[in-house]
């Protein structure tokens, strides 16, 4: 997961934390769903050792390498694989497959983790499955554990998201001051949100954490939220607040269903 800044030029400077041991990669590319029927991206080569596990195990490789010392590096390093296309350039500036569908592995950087996963998760065509190597911290901030998130509640209506390794600080090279893992996104198949509805979903959930709820603003009374979660015999929300996806859900119906509809 490289740590970046960004020089006099605008242009990305990565301090790279590698992932060197090969019986650690294949182990976690194992976890993954990953077969030879599948078109895979990578972001950041790095040193390619990645990369070579990954070739073995798709059909396809698109490994995008945003540093010119790397990639000519790992141009040299991975010739013999036929099934990779490296290219040189930010992946944030990177057009996504339009057509195809495709599954993604990478480690990726800690500083721009938000934007990568919004790229990914927003884009036109997006990948069928992501395992991404993260900082805990942030992962658990897209999981939405203890408390959903803003984040967490506009990503799960369409993915389901686990973290499925947890690496240990000195399996990196050098060593990461923080603790990372691998965190896995799976697109579903029914979203839990239908499109039409989605910018609807997103302004309820915006409004909500910036009012809350049982106060002068709110966008649900406090007798509303009680009866709506008794009615689809969910748990009232807890005393400290809590409120779980389940719940945001039922009550964006609620505020869907009978508060907009009384405003036409």
């Amino acid at each position: 997961m490289p740590n970046c800044k960004h020089n006099n030029k605008n242009k990305y400077i990565f301090s790279q934390n590698f992932l060197t041991n090969r019986r650690l990669i294949e182990k976690i590319v194992s976890l993954s769903t990953i077969t030879k029927c599948d078109t895979v991206l990578e972001i950041g080569t790095g040193k390619g050792h990645l990369t070579g596990v990954l070739s073995q195990k798709c059909n396809f490789l698109f490994s995008i390498e945003i540093d010119e010392v790397l990639y000519h590096k790992s141009m040299i390093k991975l010739k013999k694989y036929n099934n990779i296309k490296l290219i040189n350039e930010d992946f944030l500036n990177y057009s996504l497959p339009r057509k195809i569908s495709y599954k993604v592995f990478a480690n990726i950087p800690f500083s721009i983790t938000t934007q990568l996963i919004d790229k990914l998760t927003k884009a036109p065509n997006p990948p069928d499955e992501m395992w991404l190597i993260v900082e805990k911290g942030a992962a658990k901030r897209f999981m939405g554990i203890k408390k959903e998130t803003i984040k967490s509640l506009l990503l799960k209506p369409n993915w389901e998201i686990d973290i499925i390794f947890h690496f240990r600080r000195d399996d990196f090279h050098p060593k990461p001051s923080k603790d990372s893992v691998l965190l896995h996104f799976y697109r579903k198949h029914i979203p839990d949100i239908a499109e039409s509805e989605f910018g609807a979903y997103k302004k309820f959930i915006e409004q909500s954490f910036k009012y809350g709820f049982f106060k002068k603003k709110s966008l649900l009374t406090k007798k509303q939220i009680a009866t709506v979660l008794k009615l689809a015999e969910l748990p009232s929300i807890s005393k400290d607040g809590v409120i779980l996806y389940i719940q945001w859900l039922c009550l964006f119906r609620c505020y869907i269903n009978f508060i907009e509809k009384q405003k036409m």
